[in-house]
């Protein structure tokens, strides 16, 4: 596939510069940051979100947020009032109510887990793909995703999603602050290169795996999900409802496998 978009550099937006005290010693020295922004998203021009986010590919965040979310998005703008930290959304069918009933994937929020299965059964059908890869190849996404994480090298504080093709050849890669963000901007990318669903793509995240990203690596139609840190409980419970494999501690060439191990061949 030719359409790429590895970010090989921070964009000006992610990254800050702050005095710090280094201890011991007391040496002042100046220090890089990540930045965190909040973005509103409107959808036909109605708040429907806020998120702490890291500014850059805002249009693709609110893009991906609407998809993993059930709207049907067509577009992303700045708003015809030009606020800042905005972005409008144009979608088809779009219902206020609905959207406001189905936020429940922050981990904080305290809706059980059988509702939130059954709202993602709604939205996202079960992965059907084909999709087999070799052992040996999963367990080096982490390290490729690594050494394109241009924001992480200067900070040490941003989280990343990449998507692979069936090849190894990483196709885009987007860092946030958030880890949902990090994976809303690459679905966002993807419905803007015209690739989803991702059934022959492989995704990939920086740190663990919570109900929320397996929620939207469903909604993508995505087979495959690596991580390099734990899942939760929920996530691989949904995993398995959704005919995802899921892959945890991809580390230093091992791996463990979830939900779905068909998929993986030594």
């Amino acid at each position: 596939m030719a359409v790429r978009d590895r970010g090989d550099v921070a964009s000006p937006y992610s990254v800050a510069s702050a005095d710090v005290v280094r201890a011991p010693g007391g040496r002042v020295e100046s220090d890089r940051l990540a930045v965190e922004e909040p973005l509103e998203i409107r959808v036909g021009g109605a708040p429907v979100a806020v998120t702490m986010r890291t500014p850059g590919h805002d249009e693709e965040l609110a893009l991906g947020f609407c998809i993993s979310e059930g709207i049907r998005a067509r577009s992303a703008r700045l708003p015809a009032d030009l606020a800042a930290n905005t972005i409008d959304v144009e979608a088809d069918e779009f219902d206020m109510s609905r959207v406001q009933r189905n936020f429940y994937t922050s981990s904080s929020c305290g809706v059980c887990g059988k509702g939130a299965l059954e709202a993602v059964a709604v939205e996202a059908p079960r992965v059907e793909s084909e999709l087999r890869v070799r052992t040996e190849f999963v367990a080096s996404l982490p390290d490729t995703l690594r050494a394109a994480q241009p924001a992480f090298a200067e900070t040490g504080g941003l989280h990343a999603t990449g998507l692979f093709d069936r090849e190894g050849a990483l196709l885009c890669v987007r860092e946030d602050v958030g880890r949902h963000n990090a994976m809303d901007k690459v679905i966002g990318w993807a419905y803007r290169a015209e690739v989803l669903p991702l059934t022959d793509k492989i995704l990939c995240v920086s740190g663990r795996l919570s109900f929320e990203l397996v929620q939207k690596a469903a909604v993508a139609g995505c087979p495959l999900l690596v991580a390099v840190g734990a899942p939760s409980t929920l996530a691989v419970e949904l995993a398995r409802d959704r005919g995802i494999t899921l892959c945890g501690f991809v580390r230093g060439g091992s791996l463990n496998v979830y939900s779905e191990p068909w998929r993986l061949e030594d």
